[in-house]
């Protein structure tokens, strides 16, 4: 197996890289990992439920107060 560890700037160990093909045989090998790997591609982390819920919060004291997605994508074309 190819694997590429990830250091910080002090040389501490932080992660692994696994080439992709070596990452689908392990899921084939090991269907737990493809269990895994689809739960953590559909949770979100604490932090990004909170942002939500302050949104929701917003939104729900003022509807109006908001821009249709569609508008904002176009203002961003417009200034590219």
């Amino acid at each position: 197996m190819n694997l590429q560890f990830i250091h910080d700037t002090k040389g501490n160990t932080t992660g692994v890289f696994i080439p992709i093909e070596e990452w689908q045989g392990l899921k084939s090998k090991y269907s737990d990992l493809q269990n895994e790997e689809i739960l953590s591609e559909t949770d979100l982390h604490s932090w990004q439920k909170e942002i939500i819920d302050v949104r929701l919060k917003d939104y729900d004291a003022d509807p109006n107060g908001v821009i249709a997605f569609e508008t904002t994508l176009s203002d961003i074309r417009k200034s590219l």
